[in-house]
């Protein structure tokens, strides 16, 4: 166990603090728990305050190009208004609550390239200090992974997955940025698009679904973004023929060239009217078996990113973002 000992503000040979959270992926909207782990320093402090920050590196276009940085999309207080001895030792559990449109970071345990953090910060006697950062790993809700899984099934392919700044028109969306995952289209639509994205917007009652295609031009006509949303129940997961369902939002995006939209500096310019798919279709449920092509659209995760890679990834940029705090 690796006590971060707070050296900024409050000064050496003040407390250390390590954060530890539980050991499983946690859900969008799902509790995220763990504990925070408090160690004395050479004298005793009063503790006023102790929070967490969830943070993710987003990327942002903008006139100069495009950048990267970290964003806090949600912050906590988990604890204060106490005095930590001299070496005293103590252990303040927690559970809060994840926001429903948390990303994905990982699909049947590969790493998809996301980067989430939990920062805790400590203040003692009116100073604050940034004292200790985690990986958080999210997993998709059932309803997400069956779509994720039809796909798989429909032969589609994991391309990247980022998280962008900026928010899509007409949505409900809540966080200050989205996550899109970028798909290889299927061998049957790889004539009409070149790339398939993904974005879940997930709340209490299920999640919507933005597809977005980039479509191929034809002889007399060029290329262009085609845009269109559905809706879906979290009660849907289990009861719904989804490589129908999810084949038919495929076929409308493909071939129905007036739902288009365009992208903004900051996401998508989009008005059109969601399309409530919850009770078009019924049929047997997936159950709880991963089909292989499902499985395949994870294995060739960020070009072949594997595991390893995205640990030290993630373990730079919060080294990075320590740096700069």
């Amino acid at each position: 166990m690796v006590f971060k000992r707070l050296l900024g503000a409050i000064g050496a040979g003040g407390p250390s603090v390590d954060t530890v959270l539980d050991g499983r992926a946690a859900l969008p909207g799902g509790p995220l728990s763990g504990r925070v782990l408090l160690r004395g320093g050479g004298t005793a402090v009063e503790v006023e305050h102790i929070g967490l920050e969830l943070i993710a590196r987003v990327e942002a276009e903008h006139e100069e190009g495009e950048s990267e940085g970290a964003v806090v999309f949600e912050r906590f207080t988990v604890g204060g208004g106490f005095r930590l001895g001299e070496h005293e030792e103590r252990e303040l559990p927690f559970s809060v609550p994840l926001p429903w449109e948390a990303p994905v970071t990982e699909l049947y345990g590969q790493p998809l390239g996301i980067v989430l953090g939990v920062r805790t910060e400590v203040a003692v006697a009116g100073a604050r200090d940034k004292g200790d950062l985690d990986p958080l790993t999210v997993r998709p809700l059932p309803v997400q992974e069956a779509v994720l899984e039809a796909l798989g099934q429909l032969g589609f392919g994991f391309r990247s997955a980022d998280l962008e700044y900026g928010r899509i028109g007409g949505t409900g969306q809540q966080l200050p940025f989205y996550q899109e995952i970028e798909l290889t289209p299927a061998p049957q639509y790889a004539h009409a698009v070149n790339e398939i994205e993904l974005t879940f917007l997930a709340s209490p009652t299920g999640s919507e679904v933005v597809l977005e295609a980039d479509k191929r031009g034809g002889l007399f006509s060029s290329g262009h973004d085609a845009l269109t949303r559905f809706a879906v129940r979290h009660e849907d997961a289990a009861t719904l023929d989804w490589n129908t369902e999810v084949d038919g939002w495929i076929r409308q995006l493909t071939e129905h060239r007036e739902a288009y939209g365009t992208h903004t500096a900051y996401g998508h310019d989009e008005t059109h009217p969601v399309h409530d798919s919850g009770h078009h279709h019924s049929g047997p449920g997936l159950g709880t078996a991963v089909a292989a092509g499902a499985a395949g659209l994870a294995v060739g995760v960020v070009g072949g990113m594997v595991a390893a890679e995205v640990a030290d990834e993630i373990g730079d940029f919060f080294a990075d973002d320590e740096e700069e705090d």
